[in-house]
């Protein structure tokens, strides 16, 4: 499901918290131009590489930013392996013309090296596709400026809001997807779009 309309989101993170399932792409018509939100908060978050990565750095691509934690074994995982599938289908155009984005919402675990661990674990293209930590409490407020809100549990597992971001060439929020299972084509055809309205 697309979310498109951020005053929706208090009701939605409400349903969040009641819902623990993922939600499904809407049937939105694709020939329309994708909506604009507003400018994408920007951050500068450490990658699985050691190197400091900003959206700003990423101006020119199409950027779709996710949240996951490396030790998450449902949710986390199936977002990350369906990023994988429509990074396939990009071809040559990803790292060039898209760039993916994966912040920890468990920062105080995921540590470079961990996260360095979970995108080889998922053949992630490190040339396209950085996976971010830092400071936790800039971790979480990054988080909470895009719409993600995460809470410990007691068993040390994160819960959080799953909201997948896509951010135009010209550093502007367009959409956002909830949940994991939303549409791959559909998401795809976000990603080509964006970038066939910035040519």
């Amino acid at each position: 499901m697309r979310v498109e309309d951020m005053s929706r989101w208090p009701i939605l993170l409400l349903l969040l918290t009641l819902l623990s399932g993922t939600a499904h792409a809407h049937d939105a018509p694709h020939n329309q131009r994708l909506p604009m939100i507003g400018p994408a908060p920007d951050f500068t978050l450490t990658s699985q590489n050691l190197t400091p990565v900003s959206l700003h750095d990423l101006r020119g691509k199409v950027v779709a930013v996710a949240f996951i934690f490396a030790s998450c074994s449902d949710i986390c995982p199936m977002l990350t392996d369906n990023m994988v599938r429509v990074k396939a289908k990009l071809g040559r155009a990803f790292g060039k013309e898209f760039a993916f984005v994966s912040i920890t919402v468990d920062p105080e675990r995921d540590t470079p090296e961990v996260l360095k661990e979970y995108a080889r674990n998922f053949d992630a293209d490190s040339k396209g596709w950085s996976f971010l930590t830092g400071d936790p409490a800039i971790v979480h407020e990054v988080g909470r400026k895009y719409g993600v809100i995460a809470m410990k549990t007691a068993n040390g597992d994160v819960d959080h809001t799953l909201l997948t971001s896509l951010v135009d060439p010209n550093g502007m929020l367009r959409v956002q997807y909830l949940g994991a299972g939303f549409d791959l084509e559909e998401f795809r055809g976000d990603l080509l779009s964006l970038m066939d309205e910035a040519k």
